[in-house]
């Protein structure tokens, strides 16, 4: 089977992953479209301690932000299933620190994660720092009223940021992100009436949308001031970068890159006879489709060279687009961590690599 241009949708590829996502708008489930983290990461040591973080706009919001964020859907942990495996949360907690240390500013979570552990532990970790940092939270998924459901009343909007902000140790958001609202609330609009009126109170002090179709997100601009949109973009799927890219530029809306690691497996230590704990939102891809995705990575090795590993060639694909103001990789670990963030100061791939990217993907990886 090839992998489908643009989006890797077709045969198998765009199947439902059978883990309980009951609450997610349709099509959130697709097996390349699920939140950003990796299980695995290369321990190579990088020298991203002594490394220099470089920093983006994002949009309209003017907040600088580090170019490569911390994505903290993982270290939600794995007691409410929907994850990426066990976590240990002291190591969570020094993955945080970590991040800190080598200048990353932008922590981006959802009240979902964990069912609020993701948050929690962000609030622990950055407790004494908020003056430096800028939080990124999502509101959509309610897991407070029995099985977890989407909810975007206004009444529960200000009731879970209020939540959040007790569990992150704040009195504010500075990105509230409505988490993968359905495309009717966006053609709606009213939902945006409640986020203006949270930010007018002060209680956040920008908002924006987390979206897996382009279209959404080109929609929402076309309505509402929205100050930043979060979308997948990596090697393997890069549909977002043609139309709905120019547009946030033409629009100063900021992009934030989610899932830049295609579910762990552009980090280059899955393959087609890896397992996954239960709860790992993996565990339930079909094999026919892990093996497609290994094979394609594997013809991606060509990325990775004694200075590189092939996680950070992914991300260093992902900055070099320079529409995208951040990248936001999962981490567990600071070894995790230390992989990501020394991407910031690595050299851009080189016209032959792209080449030779572009060539594997107009073959579908076959």
């Amino acid at each position: 089977m090839k992998l489908a241009r643009d989006g890797l949708q077709g045969g198998v590829l765009a199947r439902e992953s059978s883990a309980d996502l009951s609450w997610w708008a349709p099509g959130d489930s697709d097996l390349l479209s699920t939140f950003h983290s990796r299980l695995i990461y290369s321990l190579v040591p990088c020298p991203s301690r002594n490394a220099r973080m470089k920093y983006r706009v994002l949009g309209k919001t003017a907040l600088k932000v580090s170019e490569v964020g911390f994505g903290a859907w993982a270290i939600g942990g794995n007691t409410h299933g929907n994850s990426y495996g066990p976590t240990d949360d002291k190591q969570s907690l020094a993955a945080v620190e970590t991040a800190l240390g080598v200048g990353c500013n932008f922590f981006d979570t959802a009240d979902v994660y964990g069912h609020g552990h993701s948050e929690e532990l962000l609030g622990q970790a950055l407790r004494g720092h908020r003056s430096e940092i800028i939080i990124a939270t999502k509101v959509g998924g309610d897991f407070y009223h029995g099985t977890p459901r989407m909810n975007f009343n206004s009444d529960y909007l200000e009731f879970a940021l209020g939540k959040s902000c007790d569990r992150l140790g704040t009195d504010y958001v500075d990105l509230y992100q409505l988490h993968n609202p359905p495309v009717q609330l966006i053609k709606d609009g009213r939902v945006f009436k409640t986020l203006e009126k949270l930010k007018a109170s002060g209680k956040i002090r920008h908002y924006g949308i987390s979206i897996h179709d382009p279209q959404e997100g080109l929609l929402a601009m076309r309505n509402i001031e929205i100050g930043a949109i979060q979308v997948v973009f990596n090697i393997l799927r890069q549909e977002a970068k043609n139309q709905l890219f120019r547009e946030a530029t033409k629009n100063d809306v900021g992009i934030i890159a989610r899932e830049p690691l295609a579910n762990g497996f552009l980090a280059g230590k899955l393959n087609a006879n890896s397992t996954f704990h239960h709860g790992d939102i993996r565990h339930n891809f079909p094999s026919d489709y892990i093996s497609q995705l290994t094979l394609a990575v594997g013809q991606l090795r060509f990325l990775e060279s004694k200075n590189r590993t092939l996680a950070q060639a992914a991300l260093r694909f992902v900055l070099d687009h320079k529409d995208v103001s951040t990248v936001i990789p999962g981490a567990k670990s600071p070894e995790q961590v230390d992989e990501d963030l020394a991407t910031s100061e690595s050299p851009s791939l080189t016209g032959e690599e792209l080449l030779r990217i572009k060539f594997l993907r107009d073959q579908g990886f076959a």
